[in-house]
């Protein structure tokens, strides 16, 4: 007798569909709001540098003309060109400081995360302590310390106070429990490696991601900075940009065509950061297990 074996599939079963999410007009009418709110004041910027001086306040806010290079051909000829050294200094302020106190962040932020030491709480305490004090109470006083040591009106009066961020010591400290785990570490110190070796070649490529955003944030906050350079510089060839467009803002209540220089120059000094922004946005990561080591 011939057996017939009949092979019994199972169901196919179709993945249900994604739950529509309804997008309230409440929350798209207050987006929209908040993006007119940041963007319209770089679209008024962008606008007014194309006008000449006596375009800027006799015509339509948002009308555009045909000056813009003429204005950039006059800044760029403004006392031999002081406006590119003023933005080379912002680049040696931002960049320098940003790149020294991201290190010292995530030496610091590592440290609190993965060792225990005695006064551990008490020193994260006084970096809480520090992300709450405005920058700006601080300026004065480290004025009087510069000067007592002859450092005023020098580049290094500007750098030296933007090393240390507590705001970046804060990040990394939480970042660098998240993302670093401590099996690896244990690992790196059983195959030989020294704490400074696991640290610069375990724990500082997986605490990339964040790194990255610190120094985002530094270099953003020393570039915009006025206080503390107007503070600590004399010479108008060490001011950033910051400074000297305020300079040059000044001298508009007697020569108004310095009013359309001082709107290009703020135009102009919004690029590095945008480009900035594009070119270390691909290192930042959704998740915090971007930095997991893979078998």
């Amino acid at each position: 007798m011939a057996v017939t074996t009949l092979t019994e599939h199972p169901p196919v079963v179709q993945p249900a569909p994604a739950p529509k999410r309804n997008t309230s007009p409440t929350a798209t009418v207050l987006l929209l709001l908040g993006a007119a709110y940041c963007l319209l004041p770089v679209l008024w910027v962008l606008i007014a540098s194309t006008k000449s001086a006596s375009e800027l306040f006799n015509t339509f806010t948002f009308a555009p003309s045909t000056h813009l290079f003429d204005n950039i051909a006059f800044l760029n000829s403004y006392r031999d060109g002081l406006y590119w050294r003023w933005m080379v200094n912002s680049a040696i302020f931002a960049g320098g400081g940003a790149a020294v106190s991201t290190l010292v962040s995530a030496m610091a932020g590592f440290a609190m995360a993965k060792y225990d030491f005695r006064g551990k709480g008490l020193a994260f305490n006084l970096v809480l302590a520090g992300v709450l004090v405005p920058a700006v109470i601080l300026a004065v006083p480290q004025y009087l310390l510069l000067a007592k040591v002859g450092m005023t009106n020098t580049y290094w009066a500007v750098l030296l106070p933007s090393f240390i961020s507590p705001y970046g010591i804060y990040l990394c400290r939480i970042f660098a429990a998240a993302t670093v785990p401590t099996e690896v570490l244990e690992a790196a110190r059983m195959d030989g490696a020294s704490d400074w070796r696991a640290f610069y070649r375990v724990a500082l490529p997986m605490m990339r991601s964040g790194l990255v955003t610190v120094f985002l944030f530094q270099f953003v906050a020393i570039w915009n900075n006025y206080m503390l350079p107007f503070i600590m510089l004399g010479d108008d060839r060490l001011f950033p940009v910051t400074v000297g467009l305020s300079g040059l803002l000044n001298q508009g209540a007697t020569q108004p065509a310095m009013y359309t220089s001082v709107v290009t120059g703020a135009l102009l000094s919004i690029v590095p950061l945008v480009v900035l922004f594009l070119t270390l946005q691909r290192y930042w990561r959704v998740d915090l297990g971007a930095g997991a080591v893979k078998a």
